[in-house]
């Protein structure tokens, strides 16, 4: 990212490479479809090559891309609940093999559609905090400068967010 800053843009093709599986499956299993998914990668890697000046290199790449992330699924969202119109769909309503690790892992376990009805059942920011810290494997200092917090902030609010989704998984499974 360093090379990209300083004006070799031929880079930014190398980390968009490395990446777009891992910001893809952050934004499907946040509740978008996956031409949706795609589009908001895309808008990702635009908005880094715009702010490329505003990375100073401190800490992970991965914190800063992921909050350029959060931030473009926000606009995303905030856009479309403006123009009345719903273009996400849930991950269970999405045909399985889209790829994402995070769902051929769960298959092993035949518990795949009640997690990802459970994960869909929770407020976005608890899916997010758990997409980033389960499933994209942050560490919780990563976790803490996406989100503006600090390290133990992240892990309490990840211990939350699995407790509520454990409770959501219980009951869904009783059902």
């Amino acid at each position: 990212m360093m090379k990209v800053k300083s004006g070799d843009l031929d880079k930014l093709g190398l980390l968009y490479e490395r990446h777009k599986k891992k910001l893809f499956g952050f934004f499907y299993n946040m509740g978008n479809n996956p031409s949706v998914s795609e589009d908001l990668v895309q808008n990702v890697f635009v908005r880094i090559l715009k702010y490329r000046q505003s990375y100073s290199g401190e800490g992970p790449f991965t914190a800063w891309m992921f909050s350029m992330a959060r931030n473009v699924n926000y606009d995303h969202h905030k856009k479309v609940s403006k123009e009345g119109v719903s273009w996400g769909i849930s991950p269970e309503d999405v045909e399985k093999g889209t790829g994402d690790y995070l769902n051929e892992a769960m298959d092993h376990q035949g518990d795949s559609l009640l997690l990802n009805r459970a994960l869909g059942l929770l407020s976005s920011d608890k899916r997010e905090i758990l997409l980033l810290s389960k499933y994209r494997e942050l560490k919780f200092q990563e976790i803490g400068e996406i989100l503006g917090c600090t390290e133990g902030a992240a892990k309490v609010r990840v211990h939350r967010a699995l407790k509520d989704l454990k409770t959501i998984f219980l009951q869904l499974e009783t059902r």
